[in-house]
């Protein structure tokens, strides 16, 4: 595994951030802290743990394998299974006894099939177009299948809101009393079951949508769900990016750096090369479109990002020097780069930007105030 960058994941500030989440819940509501696709980047187990010393109750990821990893690690909380299970991951979620999603009765019928227990929570998709039913009727029908069935309980009803990081959107509110609608009728039915539907946008904006719990990623990483300012919400990003100047060369007016000739000097100028690249999860997108922080100065990224490095106009008398550390995303002196402003950089956004970091950058962890 390379050194040559590496990525620090504070957990104080993760434990901040689901504190910050808690404290705007409303009803009773509990947290449940989302997990999948390694944390967004972040390291699925220490988040997971701290996110439950922190307060949350419940951990959602998106794949099987993922509940199996969590509990092989000895995490005993309440897990959800949020993605699609196909017949033999569902053996896998159920054996490590992770509750699951359902629409339809076939896949009730293959959960019975398995012989083993299982907690089921209903998906109605009240309009992202994704997984769920549209059909009260059918959901209705599939509750009862469940109800029927004796090694299956039937948990609960959920959602998920398509626009909920778009404050000028109406749909928003459409599907939330669409679900509300729905759900009302269904908890009249199996008084027993809970009702969750917000995600981190929705939780920071809409109390109405608390229902019984919630599922929160984005936000308590630190960043901002409607991708803008995490501070604005009082949100504390957790990862920081970094890297080093591993040489510096003088370049002429005429003279290039890179591959594709994409940046070819105007003048006299003095290039850093760092060794991150797109191996390591910078995108390629970011040549010519980006800039680094060194010395808590900005410098922009010149040419092409390459698989291993990146090159960095340092102009013409650089007080740069080889070995210096070089921030990417985080925090250096007076001036900061977000995820938030590499997405624009990018055209995407925060939760790709953390979640990209491909395996070879080590996940440095600062300690838990527990592990301190």
């Amino acid at each position: 595994m390379s050194t040559l960058a590496t990525a620090t994941v504070d957990l104080v500030a993760f434990s901040d951030n689901v504190a910050t989440v808690q404290r705007c819940l409303t009803g009773g509501a509990q947290l449940c802290a989302v997990v999948k696709a390694n944390a967004y980047g972040h390291q699925t187990l220490p988040c997971a743990k701290a996110a439950l010393a922190a307060g949350a109750t419940w951990l959602a990821v998106s794949s099987a394998a993922e509940a199996a990893y969590l509990r092989s690690n000895g995490i005993a909380a309440p897990i959800l299974v949020m993605g699609a299970i196909s017949a033999e991951e569902l053996t896998i979620a159920l054996e490590a006894q992770a509750d699951v999603v359902a629409w339809s009765e076939p896949f009730v019928e293959a959960i019975a099939r398995t012989g083993l227990p299982a907690r089921v929570h209903l998906k109605f998709d009240s309009g992202m177009g994704r997984f769920g039913t549209r059909d009260a009727q059918e959901l209705a029908r599939v509750a009862a299948a469940v109800t029927a069935t004796a090694e299956l309980e039937l948990v609960a009803v959920m959602t998920h809101f398509a626009t909920a990081d778009d404050l000028e959107d109406p749909f928003f509110s459409e599907q939330l009393t669409r679900f509300t609608r729905l759900a009302k009728e269904l908890k009249a039915s199996y008084p027993e079951i809970f009702l969750h539907a917000a995600n981190s946008a929705a939780t920071l904006r809409q109390p109405d949508s608390h229902f019984d719990m919630v599922r929160c990623g984005i936000a308590l990483y630190g960043m901002d769900p409607y991708g803008k300012d995490p501070y604005a919400h009082k949100l504390k990003p957790v990862l920081e990016l970094h890297s080093y100047v591993a040489s510096i060369k003088p370049t002429a007016a005429g003279e290039s750096a890179g591959y594709g000739r994409r940046f070819v000097a105007t003048e006299a100028t003095n290039i850093a090369t760092v060794p991150i690249g797109y191996g390591d999860g910078f995108r390629r997108a970011l040549s010519n479109n980006s800039q680094v922080l060194i010395g808590g100065q900005r410098y922009r990224v010149v040419g092409s990002v390459s698989m291993d490095s990146i090159t960095i106009d340092l102009g013409a008398q650089p007080t740069v020097t080889t070995g210096q550390r070089v921030t990417l995303i985080g925090r250096d002196g007076d001036q900061q780069i977000l995820a938030e402003e590499m997405a624009q950089w990018l055209g995407s956004i925060n939760y790709e930007v953390t979640t990209g970091l491909l395996p070879r950058i080590p996940r440095i962890e600062l300690p838990s105030e527990e592990q301190r």
